[in-house]
């Protein structure tokens, strides 16, 4: 369904993570390709539960990347390489998801590499409170490493032209320019994406898909015989 308002379709959205009812904190993912918005409607969607009185752990799987030598492997342009090397899978869930899960203490941890110094570090466990709700962004958060550790996954879809032009334009000064920055998107973002897409199909099995392309008027789709649904 398209909102007039996207304050109406992100209270939504909230409505239905908070119908979600565990004797444990809920972690929910928002997935998408990469620049389609989704640390915008994660960010969006923390502050409008926090507003509601709960509990919120709002962090991105950046904090867990791999390497630089491990993650340009297969080339800087290597699709594949950002697909497969990008991040520690195992820190993720062995930090973030698991103590947050069924049989987790709730010791959890928001990150294990720091990529500006591309080096390990050793962050200090936090204490989740029990009904709090996790919101992670991040691409690929659905592969099927990840995709048990969820107990909600939300898909931000945008077309390729949109979230090209919107990756182009957010990282151009970190790249070098727009034309630098689109030439990485096409050599390696999209398809790394496409990559994703064939594997996992991530639209299709998420339990919500936020339509992005407006971002003034979205689209909030609650995925029939998904979880929230």
């Amino acid at each position: 369904m398209s909102y007039p308002d996207r304050t109406i379709a992100i209270e939504k959205l909230a409505a239905a993570v908070l119908s979600v009812d565990l004797d444990r904190p809920v972690r929910v993912a928002v997935d998408g390709r990469t620049a389609s918005g989704k640390t915008t409607l994660a960010d969006e969607l923390a502050d409008t539960l926090t507003a509601k009185g709960r509990d919120i752990i709002r962090t991105s799987v950046d904090g867990f990347h791999k390497s630089k030598a491990e993650r340009y492997a297969r080339g800087r342009y290597s699709p594949e390489g950002y697909y497969h090397d990008g991040r520690d899978l195992s820190a993720i869930k062995a930090l973030l998801l698991a103590p947050l899960g069924p049989a987790g203490n709730r010791e959890y941890r928001t990150a294990s590499f720091d990529l500006h110094k591309d080096e390990p570090i050793t962050q200090s466990a936090t204490i989740a409170m029990a009904d709090a709700i996790l919101i992670v962004d991040g691409t690929f958060l659905q592969r099927p490493e990840l995709i048990d550790s969820w107990d909600l996954t939300i898909f931000v879809e945008t077309t390729v032209e949109v979230s090209a032009e919107r990756g182009a334009r957010r990282d151009a000064g970190l790249l070098g320019g727009v034309d630098a920055a689109r030439e990485l998107y096409a050599a390696r973002y999209q398809p790394a994406y496409r990559l994703y897409e064939n594997l996992c199909a991530p639209g299709k099995i998420a339990d919500a898909i936020f339509g992005n392309d407006d971002f003034e008027h979205p689209a909030l789709e609650i995925r029939a015989g998904g979880r929230l649904a």
